[in-house]
């Protein structure tokens, strides 16, 4: 038998990316797995390309979109990565728009998702995990307010997990913070923004990165999570190629 075999897990942009590979991973694990996206196309391909997947097209960043997911399934795994490209270039070349278009998606379709959990509430024992990113740690100058709105995601899985204690709810939640994954779309473009930033070519920046991640190492651990949720292990980790690293 799967190891997630009877569970629920909803995949919030799952059609692409990291949040493809969670799909991926939790439908071969035996987990029913509805995959949340935009965009009706990238949906449609994948259901063709794993039939037991279910689908559901809107947009996550309204504020009626969990009440919508959660009338499909409510998930017994929740995991949030929905959200958009940055601009990738200094501050100073930015708009006010640019500079807060992850604010205005990331951080919105997590706020969004993680008040609806806490309020419904979702069913005691429920896992939520928020996609962040590395350049919550360290920063990222080329890509304006990236690296603060993923910042934010890793205080909110933190705020929501104080809220969930406080009120009995039973709730785990995780922020899982990536380093820049070359095997995706949002990698390769980071990569190439800062090497025509940096000057060098893009597979030196790569190698500059050491052992970087990949989508299906986050996929990996969005399981590992899921089978075992202790909560001893804390509640937000750095994505190595090697393994989890515990954000203090």
């Amino acid at each position: 038998m799967s190891s997630l075999t009877g569970k629920s897990m909803v995949v919030v942009g799952g059609s692409g990316g990291v949040g493809r590979r969670v799909v991926e991973a939790g439908a071969r694990h035996g987990a029913r797995v509805l995959a949340v996206a935009r965009q009706e196309g990238p949906l449609a391909r994948l259901s063709q390309e794993f039939p037991g997947v279910e689908v559901l097209a809107l947009d996550a960043s309204d504020e009626h979109a969990p009440a919508r997911v959660f009338d499909v399934v409510r998930p017994d795994m929740l995991i949030v990565c929905a959200g958009v490209f940055p601009s990738v270039q200094p501050m100073y070349q930015l708009s006010w728009h640019d500079f807060a278009v992850n604010w205005e998606a990331d951080v919105k379709i997590a706020f969004h998702f993680c008040k609806a959990a806490l309020l419904q509430p979702l069913p005691a024992g429920t896992l939520v995990i928020l996609i962040s990113s590395g350049a919550a740690i360290g920063g990222s100058p080329i890509s304006g307010g990236y690296a603060g709105a993923k910042r934010t995601q890793i205080f909110m899985a933190n705020y929501a997990q104080k809220e969930s204690d406080r009120l009995g709810l039973g709730l785990r939640f995780v922020a899982l913070a990536p380093r820049i994954m070359p095997d995706t779309e949002l990698g390769k473009y980071a990569v190439a923004g800062y090497s025509r930033y940096l000057g060098i070519p893009e597979a030196d920046f790569i190698q500059g990165m050491g052992m970087p991640p990949s989508a299906s190492d986050v996929a990996n651990a969005v399981i590992e999570f899921s089978v075992n949720s202790d909560r001893s292990k804390g509640n937000a980790f750095i994505v190595w190629g090697t393994g989890l690293e515990a954000i203090p």
